[in-house]
Parts: C-alpha cells; sequence; structure tokens
C-alpha cells in the first residue's frame, strides 16, 4: 500500500500506513506488502512517478494482489491511470473509510449518511470512469441536442443527493425533538468521545450496562446509542456513545453525519476518551479536539478519560492519572473515580431535601419525584399527598412550576365558572 508524498501532516509516513493497514484489515483486506515513498512533489499522472509504478506492478504480480490502497487522496485522472498501470483495483484513504462505513451502518439513518458521503464523493469523479460515462444517452429521456450519458448521471445523482438530505433534515427534526423532549426533564447528556478503537463502547457499556457490541476494529461504532446513567450524586444522566473520529476523516463524512454529531455539541460534557497505550495518544487527542472544534463542540466542557490502563505499568499509569481520570474500561478499574470527576465537571445541579403536598390523582408529578429523586416519607392526607424528598435542585424548580401553572388554572376555571353561575341567576 504505498503512501503519497505531500502530506500536511507531522506523523510519520510509516505510522500512517500501520493506521492505513489497519483500516485496511477492519475492512477485510490481507496485507500482502507495503510501499513508501518520499518525493519532492506529486507526479500529476500517477502520483508516484513512473519507477514506482513499475515496481509496485511487479509487486501486484508476484504477490497475486488484485487491490491496491493509497495512503493519499488519488485525483480521478490518477486513478484512472494507476489501475491502466498496475492492472488492479486502485483505491484511496477516502474511499477506503466510506467502505468500512458502509459495511458497519446498520440504522437507516446509519445507510443515509453513509450513501450520501459517497454519492458527494462520487459525483466529481465520474470523469474518471472511462468511456461509458460519456456516451450520448439513449431511450425516452436522455434523447437531446448532445446529451451525453455522462451529465445524464451527474443529475441522476444530484437527484439522488438531495433526495437523501431531505430524509437527514427530517432525522435531524427528529432528533432536535427529541432533545427538546429530554430537556424537559432535568437530564444532563454525556458525549462520548475520542479517537477511533479508543475504547469508548467497552467504557459505555462498563457504564450503563448497554451492551453495545465491541469490536477491535476500527469503526465498530456508527449508530449513536443513548442510555441512562445514576451518578454517585443520585443525579440521572443520559449517556450517548458516537461515531470515533480518525486522522483525515474525509469532509464528506463529517457533513453527511451532521444529524449524528449533533449529539455532542447538545451536550453538557463531553468525555474525552484516549486510548493511553497508544504511541500516538498526544496526536489522537489534538486531533479529536481539532475535529470537536470543526463541528462547533469546542466550547463545550470536556474531561479527559485516559483508557486501557490495564496495558501500561504502574509508572506510566501515574503520569497518565495527572493529565486525565486513568481508568480501564475492560477491567473496570477507575470507574469510581470517573464517576466522581463526572459528579464534579456537570454543571451545578445540587441535591435539595424539600416537600411537596401534590394532588394524589397527580402522577407526573409523582413520577418525576420516584423517577429522578429519593422519596424519604409520604404521607396522605385526604385527596391531598405529602412526600419528602432529596431532589436536584432543577427538579425542584420544574415542579414549582407546575404547581403554579396548575394552581392558575384551577383558579381561572373557578373564576369562569362563577362568572357563569352569577350570570345564570
Amino acid at each position: 500500500m504505498p503512501s503519497g508524498p505531500g502530506r500536511s501532516t507531522a506523523v510519520p509516513p510509516e505510522e500512517s500506513l500501520e493506521e492505513l493497514a489497519e483500516l485496511a484489515a477492519s475492512a477485510g483486506a490481507q496485507i500482502a506488502e507495503t510501499v513508501l515513498q518520499s518525493r519532492p512533489a506529486p507526479d500529476a499522472a500517477t502520483l508516484i512517478g513512473h519507477g514506482k509504478v513499475q515496481e509496485i506492478a511487479a509487486a501486484v504480480v508476484s504477490r497475486g494482489a488484485d487491490l491496491v490502497i493509497f495512503d493519499h487522496d488519488l485525483s480521478p485522472t490518477q486513478q484512472r491511470n494507476l489501475e491502466k498501470a498496475l492492472d488492479a483495483k486502485v483505491i484511496d484513504r477516502t474511499q477506503l473509510i466510506l467502505d468500512i462505513f458502509a459495511s458497519r451502518a446498520r440504522t437507516r439513518e446509519g445507510r443515509l449518511q453513509v450513501e450520501l458521503a459517497q454519492l458527494n464523493y462520487l459525483l466529481p469523479r465520474l470523469t474518471g470512469h472511462g468511456a461509458e460515462m460519456s456516451r450520448l444517452g439513449g431511450g425516452i429521456g436522455t434523447r437531446g441536442p448532445g446529451e451525453t450519458q455522462l451529465e445524464t448521471d451527474r443529475r441522476r445523482i444530484a437527484r439522488r443527493i438531495k433526495k437523501i438530505e431531505d430524509a437527514l433534515e427530517g432525522v435531524r427534526a427528529g432528533r432536535a425533538l427529541h432533545r427538546q423532549r429530554r430537556s424537559a426533564v432535568p437530564l444532563a447528556t454525556l458525549a462520548l468521545a475520542g479517537y477511533t478503537n479508543a475504547g469508548k463502547s467497552t467504557l459505555f457499556n462498563r457504564l450503563t450496562q448497554a451492551g453495545v457490541a465491541v469490536d477491535a476494529r476500527m469503526f465498530a461504532t456508527l449508530d449513536p446509542t443513548v442510555r441512562p446513567l445514576v451518578l454517585p450524586s443520585r443525579r440521572r444522566v443520559l449517556v450517548s456513545d458516537t461515531v470515533g473520529f480518525i486522522r483525515n476523516l474525509p469532509t464528506t463524512l463529517v457533513k453527511a453525519f451532521r444529524a449524528t454529531l449533533e449529539e455532542v455539541t447538545e451536550a453538557a460534557l463531553v468525555l474525552h476518551v484516549v486510548d493511553a497505550s497508544s504511541p500516538s495518544a498526544a496526536e489522537h487527542t489534538t486531533h479529536v479536539l481539532k475535529v470537536l472544534a470543526e463541528i462547533g463542540a469546542a466550547e463545550i466542557p470536556q474531561l479527559l478519560i485516559m483508557n486501557k490502563m490495564d496495558r501500561l505499568p504502574d509508572g506510566a499509569g501515574r503520569h497518565a492519572n495527572k493529565r486525565g481520570v486513568a481508568i480501564s474500561a475492560l477491567t473496570g478499574a477507575g470507574i469510581d473515580k470517573l464517576l466522581a470527576a463526572i459528579d464534579e465537571a456537570l454543571p451545578l445541579d445540587p441535591i435539595v431535601r424539600a416537600t411537596f403536598r401534590l394532588s394524589s390523582g397527580d402522577g407526573a408529578s409523582l413520577a418525576l419525584l420516584h423517577e429522578f429523586g429519593q422519596v424519604l416519607q409520604t404521607r396522605y392526607c385526604g385527596e391531598y399527598c405529602e412526600l419528602e424528598a432529596e431532589i436536584p435542585e432543577s427538579l425542584q424548580r420544574r415542579l414549582e412550576g407546575r404547581k403554579r401553572e396548575s394552581t392558575a388554572a384551577v383558579e381561572k376555571f373557578v373564576g369562569k365558572t362563577a362568572k357563569g353561575i352569577i350570570k345564570v341567576s
């Protein structure tokens, strides 16, 4: 898998190739050979130059390879020239990531997002698909003054893109409605974010017992999941598991997964999970911070979680603990400290002790008290119920607001009834 020149990153090319090999393995490929080249400037026709093309062509024949993956974006012309010269299918890093996303998407939303990214990637590259894309169209609806098959395909893809974008707008509206309903109850949302394969899903299962599929392959989680979590302070929060980030994540994917990534932008706290055992932990952290800034989540409070501490010696664990909360999602070590840190980092919503006098028929308020607080004592007085409970302050404000609204509605109704009685008499 050749690595092209001109990558605007401080990451060593060998490390970038290792990540590409891991991506290819996640997609089901078997790595036959890797090739690295340094050039002062990319070749316009083939990216890597005539001599290196011949070297790779010989390796393709000797290894019996049928796919060559470039760790560099290829232009349509470069891709077409390389496929002719190598007599094998040629894809770049972006196509590989899109293929992985396509194989992992399970929900309708995930499939729509991946298809949108693929079509946006394909649209400017139609000219690179050979002569079959440039012949005159045939049949009803395609005949005309010189309309080509390429123009027909572009128009068809553009229509499909518009249809998918409209469908995803409906998804965004639905997510916004769900967030609005969640905000009606005082529940903060925690968003798990981090580099792919940092252990977010393992941590998610450890915190919420959600049973989300855990896989060592990259991008194992695409479809977001939201589950409740009870903190040591008895506050209830929602935890959202999101798609992992990666170096040079295709912009088409960032745009397509906007509806999913909005779960991060609406969170009260971002749990930034880092694989502390990775030699590139610092670079991964920097990249995730960059992506969070791109999606408008840079100002959201973050809690750095150094995961996979079970893979490090004790000395390294103490050093990592100075930078964040050191845990092992696999073994459960440090989870208690993490929950306490989340409690401390969340916006202040202290637990208060209060007494409520509610109507026995006010099932909604009674349910809120029992679900999001701790009811200490209950007394029934005729048609009323008195409860003493420890609840979040935000819930107390909400219940008092419901009581005022109910009282005002009753007074308004009684006033209208009284006027009606006077009028009749």
